[in-house]
């Protein structure tokens, strides 16, 4: 190991201990994951030697990636004990399909974006992240070829819940989604049971805009199912 990569070790070794176990998420699962991930591989080389701070970074294309909090909380919200089948919409950088799948046995991540899929997809191969899976599309419709799923985030805000991720759940799954305006948006699980959703407020967020058929559009509006006129 050189030693930059042991200095950004011990960067990430402490961003978890005082960002995240500092701030109550206890979910081992998740803390280890988070140690492991290298965030700095996740982010351009501009903004390397910040990659550990607390705090979001651009990634290009209008996009960013989410404070280490925010992954951790998110994460943690999806209640994983391992081995389940999860959904990603939004895949940015890369950075929380890999730390998803250090802890779970599949990801499927959806992508809008496809200069940011092939990015993510390499970074992803190249540190052998071989059960995620990266897909081009309107997240906003989820990816119902490989449904259900027993869990389901989102890292884009949407104006409320897009129902095809609600119809993507299997029984007893969890979705994570910021749901809100444009710029500040309230993080929401939803619990499925049955035919019936239990939906929780968990933490205030600003998120990029989901943009798609259930989502925004691109001028930022309110997109409900219309076609986008171009």
């Amino acid at each position: 190991m050189s030693e930059e990569e042991a200095d950004l070790e011990r960067e990430r070794k402490e961003m978890v201990r005082r960002q995240i176990k500092g701030r109550r998420i206890h979910d081992e699962l998740v803390l280890e994951a988070m140690r492991a991930v290298p965030r700095h591989r996740f982010v351009p080389a501009h903004v390397r030697n910040s990659a550990y701070r607390d705090a979001p970074l651009p990634i290009g294309e209008g996009q960013t990636i989410s404070q280490p909090y925010v992954v951790a909380f998110m994460t943690a919200a999806l209640q994983l004990s391992g081995g389940e089948k999860v959904l990603e919409i939004g895949t940015g950088s890369g950075y929380q399909a890999a730390v998803l799948a250090r802890i779970v046995g599949e990801v499927i991540s959806v992508e809008r974006l496809p200069r940011l899929a092939e990015e993510a997809r390499r970074t992803l191969a190249e540190l052998g992240y071989d059960n995620v899976r990266v897909v081009v599309g309107d997240g906003t419709q989820g990816w119902p070829e490989e449904a259900p799923y027993d869990a389901v985030i989102v890292t884009a805000a949407s104006p409320e819940v897009p129902a095809p991720l609600l119809q993507q759940l299997a029984e007893g799954g969890r979705l994570v989604v910021p749901v809100g305006p444009r710029h500040t948006q309230q993080l929401v699980r939803v619990r499925r049971e049955g035919d019936t959703f239990q939906r929780e407020g968990l933490l205030g967020v600003a998120f990029v805009p989901l943009i798609g058929e259930y989502g925004w559009d691109r001028r930022g509006s309110v997109h409900w199912g219309q076609e986008e006129a171009e």
